[in-house]
Order: structure tokens, then sequence, then C-alpha cells
């Protein structure tokens, strides 16, 4: 959504951390740069956002203990909250969504996928309306020894929710039905992998997961008419085995469906991946530097890769070669303990 003839950006940050909350930025017609406007720090840690298909409202996460999501009114250079912040009955939200009328928060500390409705407005109802409880653990001693739900969103048919859990080794294909989802199918992935992430290939045929635990990408075939999923292969996404642990981090397909792209904080690195074969194989092109540290989360828009680096506090965008996926740095903003940015 434009404003006044200009794209805005809106960058989510952990006020814990010292971040200014929901950040609003200008983004320029050629070139591709941010421009910070304003910041919102009316909501703690909102950590991830996302943006109601008219443009109008922006939805945060609050991931905190308590576990809240809230809703914001896009006015101009800045946004407003339309009320208080919403709990979602879980803890430590880290990803949301948006799915027919309702707003899905995945909740990595206990585990579990909350559905908030969203009324007319855009404002959201006073409480979640259903929380659906993963349960399992996996074989890593410190990270598995329960469930820790990390996204959720629909696929590309808009049938499904799907959600992504670290702690399980799994991804869980929900059904979403008078405000509430239902399990229709778990799909067990490599154990000990940690799933993170997942983005689905443009053509709606295959998704890849990326990993935390072990440095990968999982590619996988989708069938939206069965809602089913079949992990087909496992990628590194470094060159080389890490001598620590890596933590893999956001993952992004090009529009085309010809790139795709993660982030690993413990490097500091993009990888570049060719997406071949119609989707089902992936190709290691290179890393490239993040342009700064602890790269949280990746956006492609207009041709042009966004990076928000959590622990260096900022935004930096690289223009991606047509031929190779190549990203080259083109610029940088500061936004303290930066966690995700959206475009409207």
């Amino acid at each position: 959504m434009a404003h006044g003839g200009r794209r805005r950006a809106f960058i989510g940050s952990f006020t814990a951390a010292g971040g200014p909350g929901v950040v609003t930025a200008a983004v320029s017609e050629d070139g591709g740069g941010l421009t910070v406007l304003s910041g919102v720090d009316g909501v703690l840690d909102p950590s991830y956002l996302a943006l109601s298909r008219d443009g109008g409202t922006l939805y945060a996460v609050s991931e905190t203990a308590e576990g809240a999501v809230a809703a914001y009114r896009v006015k101009g250079e800045t946004v407003e909250l339309t009320g208080p912040p919403v709990s979602v009955g879980g803890s430590g939200p880290t990803h949301l969504s948006l799915l027919d009328g309702h707003v899905l928060t995945a909740n990595y500390g206990s585990g579990s996928v909350s559905t908030v409705p969203v009324r007319a407005d855009g404002r959201l109802a006073p409480a979640a309306s259903d929380v659906l409880r993963h349960t399992g653990s996996g074989p890593h001693e410190r990270r598995q020894r329960g469930p820790h739900a990390h996204q959720v969103q629909p696929d590309p048919s808009g049938r499904w929710a799907v959600s992504v859990d670290l702690g399980t080794d799994s991804v869980r294909v929900c059904a979403l039905a008078d405000g509430r989802l239902a399990v229709h199918r778990e799909i067990a992935l490599w154990p000990g992998s940690g799933p993170r992430h997942m983005a689905f290939h443009p053509d709606g045929g295959y998704a890849y997961v990326v990993n935390e635990l072990r440095p990968t990408v999982t590619v996988c075939r989708w069938d939206a008419a069965e809602g089913s999923l079949k992990p087909l292969t496992e990628n590194p996404v470094l060159p080389d085995a890490p001598a620590h642990d890596a933590y893999p981090s956001g993952i992004v397909v090009a529009p085309d469906g010809r790139f795709l792209w993660t982030a690993t904080r413990g490097e500091d690195v993009l990888s570049v991946f060719a997406v071949e074969a119609d989707g089902e194989r992936l190709r290691l092109v290179g890393c490239v530097p993040c342009g700064g540290h602890w790269p949280r989360a990746l956006t492609f828009s207009d041709g042009f890769l966004y990076v928000a680096n959590e622990r260096s506090g900022d935004v930096t965008w690289f223009a991606v070669d047509e031929e190779t996926g190549l990203p080259a740095r083109a610029g940088k903003v500061a936004v303290a303990a930066a966690s995700c940015v959206v475009f409207g």
C-alpha cells in the first residue's frame, strides 16, 4: 500500500534489547533504499509483523513470556495502535500470519499455535479463540525437550495452515474451521534438524524448510489437494561444515522461483541457491556476508533482498543479480535490535 505515492517498509525490533518498537520507513523509488520515518514503542518486543491484504492494518506479535498480538492502523508516515495487545494464550510468539479472518501466531515458548479473530475494521477480538498445543520432542538434549512452534502460515492455496516446530522436528498441516485449528497431518522431518521456517515455491508444488539445529534446507513436495508434505532431500546451507553451531534463520524464494536465499546467524552470511528441476532440486551457488551481525530474517521486494541484522542493529539491502541470484550490498539503515521487515 503506497501513501502519497511512496511505498512503505515496516520493521520489527526487540524493545528489551533497545529496539524502537515498530519502525515505519520510506522506500526509495530508485535503488530500494530505506529511510526511517517514525517509531512506535507501545508494544513489548514486536519481533514479527504481518500486513493486512488491503495494507491498512499492521499486526505484530509481542514476543514475551505472556505472549500477545497487537494491531496497528497504518497512517501515512507512522502507525497507531488500535487497542491494547491481545493475549494469545501462549508464550514467546515468534511468528504470525493471516488466514480467513484470523491472525495465527506460532508460540515458541509454549509450543502452540493460537487463533485470534480479526474484526471487519481490522481490530482484534479480545482474546484468542483457540490454542492448538503441539506435543512431542526431539533428540537435541537442550533445544528439543518439548515442542517449539516457530512459524505458522497459509499454504499458497489458502486451504491449509502450516506450522513448523523446531522442538519436534515436524511440520503440521492444519485446517481452520469456525475459528479452531485441527491437525490434518503431521509430517516428520530428519531427527535433530530443528526446522525453523518454511517458504513455498511460487508454483505451489514444493516447499523448503530451513533448519536451525542442522544447517540445511529440506526440500519437500507439497500437495495442496491432499494437504500432504513429502520430505525429499537435505541441502547444506554452507560449503563447509561449521566448527560451531551455525543457527540458520531466514528463508525466502524469488517470486519467479529461480533462486532461494537463506541467512545463517552464526556465520553472518547469506546463502544463494539456484532452484532447478522445476523446484525439486537446489544447487548452492555461493555465500556472501550479510552486511551486519546476526541476520534474523530475510525479505525480497522489487529486486532487492533485505536483511534484519539483530545484533548489529541495522537493516541491509542487496541488489540481486538476475542471472546468478548473488546479492550485492547496496545500503543499510540503523534500527536497533531489528528482527524483520515487511513491505506495503
